[in-house]
């Protein structure tokens, strides 16, 4: 198991850029694959993005070239750094963890280990 931490959600406006953190516990921070997902008001959780072990990373269509996905694994800390927001992007953000090596699943289902979420609200 791992424990999960997010951080640095808040109000933005616009075409603003927002940097999302997450911090694990435990010293196997370099064996899980780290996934961030976002979950709307009345909607379902969704996939945003995921980085694996080798330091891969892939999107959902509607964030690419928009946001990043990277990892410090000696800070034990996974970011999001979002940029160009637009209100579609409104949400809680959520990461997620699993020791799968370099695999990964875009269905919330898939992931065991959660962080509490974040609130990041954009403003037209």
């Amino acid at each position: 198991q791992v424990q999960l931490v997010e951080s640095g959600g808040g109000l933005v406006q616009a075409g603003d850029s927002l940097r999302l953190s997450c911090a694990a516990s435990g010293r196997t921070f370099d064996i899980y694959t780290m996934g961030w997902f976002r979950q709307a008001p009345g909607k379902e959780r969704d996939f945003v993005g995921v980085i694996g072990t080798s330091g891969r990373t892939l999107y959902r269509d509607s964030v690419k070239g928009r946001f990043t996905v990277s990892r410090d694994n000696a800070k034990n800390t996974v970011f999001l750094q979002m940029s160009s927001l637009i209100p579609e992007d409104t949400a809680v953000y959520y990461c997620a963890a699993k020791a799968a090596g370099d695999n990964y699943n875009d269905n919330p289902t898939w992931w065991p280990n959660w962080g509490q979420g974040t609130r990041v609200t954009v403003s037209s």
